[in-house]
């Protein structure tokens, strides 16, 4: 069973984001507020769970969380920025969505970047340690994974209804057929070094 709180009194929110490891498509977060000692018995890491299951728990979380926030951070601007900084920018813009302040951000992971003086914890595995961010995790995966769906209808040869961007060989192969689109991250290793076709790629964006 995840814990409910990491403290016994501070408004809490869990932060987590989806879509790091990716080849395109944007880097989402999420930000979740839950009531003081809620429960729930199948809520747990995103990545334990089917796509179903997260998809029904969605609705649970947006029904029963006090507050809740999902941003995204464009390809374009993880090119600029990269993606440790990207991935930053998507939790700040969530929790800054959030109708209260939390007291306490509980990140998960090992790293964070300050933001609007709000104290935090980074907790390592967090998403399978405590509610909040398991939360967080599910409403950012969710979020991400529909979108891709979305633009996969417009770019079909990628296979993103399924890989969601991931770097699959498949997805791989269609960037070396197809080459790379608007969504693509062109700071990213679109390819394997060998290939050394980047330069011929970026030319067919």
């Amino acid at each position: 069973m995840l814990l409910s709180s990491f403290t016994p009194d501070k408004v809490e929110a869990g932060c987590d984001e989806a879509g790091r490891g990716c080849l395109a498509g944007p880097v989402v977060a999420a930000a979740v507020i839950l009531p003081a000692g809620y429960q729930h018995q199948e809520l747990n890491d995103s990545k334990q769970l089917p796509k179903k299951k997260r998809e029904e728990i969605r609705k649970d979380i947006e029904k029963e969380a006090l507050h809740w926030a999902v941003a995204f951070v464009d390809p374009q601007e993880i090119d600029a920025i990269n993606i440790l900084n990207a991935s930053y920018r998507a939790m700040q813009r969530a929790v800054d969505q959030l109708e209260q302040q939390p007291e306490l951000l509980l990140i998960d992971g090992n790293r964070y970047k300050p933001h609007n003086d709000i104290p935090y914890e980074c907790i390592i595995k967090g998403d399978g340690k405590y509610l909040s961010i398991a939360a967080a995790s599910i409403l950012a995966k969710t979020y991400r994974d529909e979108y891709m769906e979305k633009i996969s209808k417009d770019f079909p040869e990628y296979g993103w209804h399924t890989n969601v961007g991931y770097p699959t060989v498949s997805h791989r192969e269609a960037i070396m057929a197809h080459g790379v689109t608007p969504f693509h991250r062109k700071s990213f290793q679109l390819l394997p070094r060998q290939l050394d076709l980047f330069a011929d790629l970026d030319g067919m964006a």
